[in-house]
């Protein structure tokens, strides 16, 4: 298993933060891994929702089918998927306010027996693109 996670201080009201991570035509402006939804994003944000992504960590392409397992608006987004090769991904955004501005943290982990093959440069990857994308995440809503 590698486990992956990045938080920040975004200088926006949370609600302002859940809007631009739930909107998925713009998801790539901020998402460092993201490359495409194939069938366009979640259709409708609820748990047991379902949505393809093709994504890229450390220059390999993946496609992922993602399962909503938990949400609670301007909260919490927790992702559950299932990657190439038998590799499950899990993906959970946790949103909490801190006055005027919010503090992000994104937690990811991937699991299955490739995973074990490459679980340091996959840590190493995986928090750079994470820690990326809270950068980007910030500049769009600050």
């Amino acid at each position: 298993m590698a486990e992956v996670s990045a938080e920040a201080r975004i200088g926006a009201p949370a609600d302002k933060v859940w809007a631009q991570l739930v909107d998925w035509p713009a998801y790539g402006e901020w998402n460092a891994t993201h490359t495409s939804f194939p069938k366009g994003g979640p259709t409708a944000l609820e748990v047991g929702g379902t949505f393809q992504e093709n994504m890229k960590l450390m220059g390999f392409p993946a496609e992922v089918e993602w399962t909503i397992e938990e949400l609670e608006p301007a909260r919490v987004l927790a992702l559950r998927g299932k990657g190439p090769m038998a590799v499950s991904v899990a993906t959970r955004y946790t949103l909490t306010p801190d006055g005027d501005a919010t503090t992000v943290r994104i937690d990811g982990e991937f699991t299955g027996a490739a995973v074990s093959l490459m679980a340091g440069r996959l840590k190493d990857s995986g928090t750079a693109a994470l820690n990326e994308s809270l950068r980007k995440l910030a500049g769009l809503v600050s």
